[in-house]
């Protein structure tokens, strides 16, 4: 059984998150994709983002519907910094014997050197990775360390415009957002008034 994992802060959610957790779920084979929430960025400890229950809630709007995603809370319940290792050890419990895939762009993989304890994280999952336009894509395989090679599943997917900076911006500025999340969610930004200044 494999299990895809999608973390992020959904600052918003948007279609690009969705058209990604799809990709690899049929491309690695996924039974389901579990959307993981950021609690506490370590690495973003400078940038306010909208309250996580705000965040969980367009997340469950967001995958409404659809029978094989799902959302974990685990990260927004934890006290402290939000570290992918312990998500991945805090998942691998919930559902022993399940392959863990975890799923990113071709950026956020090289950057994976400098997470905590990145070692950790390719020893608990393996990697789902979209390639970005006029990224490497597979062929960037070989300037991956030896040991990673074998983990990573490259995703063919076209490129998304969309960022969720841009949607809250496009707030901000009282512009539309149509189109670049799922109306459910879209909806609940102008009900709540997030990223208003």
């Amino acid at each position: 059984m494999r299990v895809g994992v999608l973390g992020g802060s959904f600052d918003p959610v948007h279609v690009g998150h969705l058209r990604l957790a799809e990709t690899a779920y049929e491309q690695a084979e996924l039974e389901r994709v579990i959307f993981v929430p950021a609690g506490h960025q370590w690495r973003k400890a400078d940038q306010q983002m909208a309250a996580a229950g705000d965040r969980c809630e367009m997340v469950r709007l967001a995958i409404a519907g659809n029978p094989y995603f799902e959302i974990s809370t685990l990260e927004v319940e934890r006290e402290g910094p939000s570290y992918s290792d312990v998500t991945l050890e805090a998942l691998q419990e919930e559902s022993p014997g399940a392959e863990l895939v975890f799923i990113l762009g071709e950026d956020t993989l090289a950057d994976l050197p400098n997470w905590h304890a990145p070692e950790r994280v390719l020893e608990l999952a393996r990697l789902a990775v979209a390639g970005r336009a006029g990224g490497g894509g597979p062929a960037a395989s070989e300037a991956l360390p030896g040991g990673l090679r074998g983990r990573v599943i490259w995703l063919d997917m076209p490129p998304v415009d969309v960022s969720a900076t841009d949607i809250r911006e496009r707030v901000r500025a009282g512009r539309s957002i149509e189109g670049l999340v799922p109306e459910a969610v879209r909806d609940y930004i102008a009900a709540e008034g997030l990223y208003r200044d």
